[in-house]
């Protein structure tokens, strides 16, 4: 476990985010005293659905909400098909 001061923390981060990636713990601190540690996150084995469910326990995760869009009412126009209009329009730019 490393102890760094926020401000060598902010001015060095990639080089302390390299030692976590590598399984360091650091512990941060504001005028010596600690207030937050950065680790490593837990690599656990199982399948995908378990470290989904795992994510969604710490709060990382939140599962997707179904939402409902209304339908709306179609409209009838009098005239050509649309589709009609669009062959008629291809037929003439050959």
């Amino acid at each position: 476990m490393i102890k760094v001061g926020l401000r060598e923390v902010n001015i060095h981060f990639s080089k302390y985010m390299k030692m976590v990636k590598k399984g360091s713990e650091i512990v941060l601190t504001d005028r010596g005293s600690p207030i937050a540690v950065i680790k490593p996150l837990a690599q656990k084995e199982g399948s995908p659905e378990d470290r989904i469910k795992l994510l969604e326990e710490q709060g990382i995760l939140q599962k997707a909400v179904k939402v409902k869009i209304p339908m709306h009412r179609l409209i009838s126009i009098s005239g050509k098909p649309v589709s009609k209009i669009v062959i008629e329009g291809r037929e003439n730019r050959i």
